[in-house]
């Protein structure tokens, strides 16, 4: 089995490439909801003072700022817990960013119920499903702290309105520094015969994880990362799919408008197969440790093992 070896949390990766992309252009401003020290753009705050904002407890005015900064042809990176800014920003976000096809960078913390003990108030389940239905949005959720640096630099060149998830736990490390990335394009970690296991995010490892555990069994599973939900790599997908003839999608996310429909939305266009899905189901999650969400409400590489097994059955019917 392999090593857990736990880096960084995915929102202090993004905070320190903030501070690295400041040095190095003074067009990029940073702005925040009075929530800096837990988005950790108080990194930014600290060494750009002339370039920080807190805007207050004000999130859908924090998205109309960064437009008017954007329009200005500055780089405004907006942060605040996923729940707060996508639920209250999202008519500015639809009309004064996607529709302007402006340059603003949304890079919010505290995304699904990994958050932990804040309870459903304050995790995020729905977060890809609406920024998903915005036109022109990319859409990313990296599952270590050397994804989150890459796609934060990512997003930093990327002309257009971009929206990363970032969480509060520290993530195992997946990759090796040095990594390249590309925005719209899924690594391919593990290539198997038997079924592809499709993941974003923190259930990455899971994935992995579970594959290591499939392959105990005599089960050959290939391995996703789907960093880029939007645009999704329609092409390793079609091609993973041709080769294993089955799919498991996993994420910290609802069951509904997430990963796993976008995958089969595609899967219905390029090459129909079995699907199945390991995500938070219709409801809402509760208080409690991090580590004991994911096992209640079924996000361990456990649950994935089940699945795939489950969904290798319809495989040959």
């Amino acid at each position: 089995m392999r090593e857990r070896k736990m880096g960084l949390a995915t929102r202090d990766a993004y905070g320190k490439t903030l501070v690295e992309l400041g040095r190095k252009n003074r067009d990029i401003f940073v702005m925040d909801a009075d929530l800096a020290k837990s988005t950790k753009t108080d990194f930014f705050a600290k060494e750009f003072p002339d370039r920080f904002i807190n805007v207050g407890i004000a999130e859908a005015n924090l998205v109309g700022i960064a437009a008017g900064l954007a329009a200005c042809g500055k780089i405004p990176f907006i942060s605040s817990f996923a729940c707060f800014l996508i639920c209250k920003g999202y008519e500015q976000f639809r009309m004064s960013v996607a529709f302007s096809e402006l340059n603003v960078k949304v890079v919010v913390s505290h995304g699904g119920i990994s958050v932990g003990e804040d309870g459903a108030s304050q995790q995020s389940t729905e977060d890809f499903a609406l920024m998903l239905s915005l036109p022109k949005f990319v859409v990313m959720n990296p599952s270590d702290e050397v994804s989150a640096r890459a796609l934060v630099e990512q997003a930093a060149k990327y002309q257009g309105p971009v929206f990363m998830r970032t969480g509060r736990p520290k993530y195992p490390v997946i990759y090796h520094e040095g990594t390249q990335f590309e925005i719209g394009k899924g690594m391919l970690l593990r290539e198997g015969a038997d079924l592809t296991i499709v993941a974003t995010g923190i259930l990455v490892f899971e994935a992995l994880m579970a594959s290591d555990i499939l392959a105990e069994r005599g089960i050959s599973a290939s391995v996703i990362d789907i960093h880029t939900l939007k645009p999704i790599d329609r092409e390793l997908l079609r091609q993973q799919a041709e080769k294993t003839g089955a799919m498991v999608c996993c994420e910290e996310h609802s069951i509904y408008g997430g990963l796993g429909s976008v995958v089969a939305s595609v899967m219905a266009e390029e090459c129909p197969v079995p699907i199945a899905y390991v995500a938070v189901q219709d409801t809402f999650a509760e208080s409690g440790r991090p580590d004991e969400l994911i096992q209640k409400y079924g996000l361990t590489a456990a649950n994935i093992v089940q699945t795939a097994e489950k969904v290798l059955s319809r495989k040959h019917k």
